[in-house]
């Protein structure tokens, strides 16, 4: 058994409460954040991550979904 993460979730959508689900997005090689979008049938975007607590936060924060994550 691995512990690949789920490839979608289920949240209640923020502007008309319908559930929308989210997808995993294709990431880098990087274990450190899972980042999840999909959208409402209302049109609102919907963005959840799991991982690393810094790397969840700049993606949650990056405002057009373009982010990515960089080693330093």
């Amino acid at each position: 058994m691995s512990n690949k993460p789920s490839r979608t979730l289920t949240f209640k959508c923020k502007k008309c409460t319908k559930p929308v689900t989210v997808f995993l997005q294709k990431v880098s090689a990087c274990s450190h954040i899972q980042p999840y979008q999909g959208i409402c049938t209302c049109g609102e975007v919907m963005r959840h991550a799991t991982g690393q607590k810094d790397a969840v936060e700049a993606f949650l924060a990056s405002p057009d979904g373009s982010w990515t994550h960089h080693h330093h």
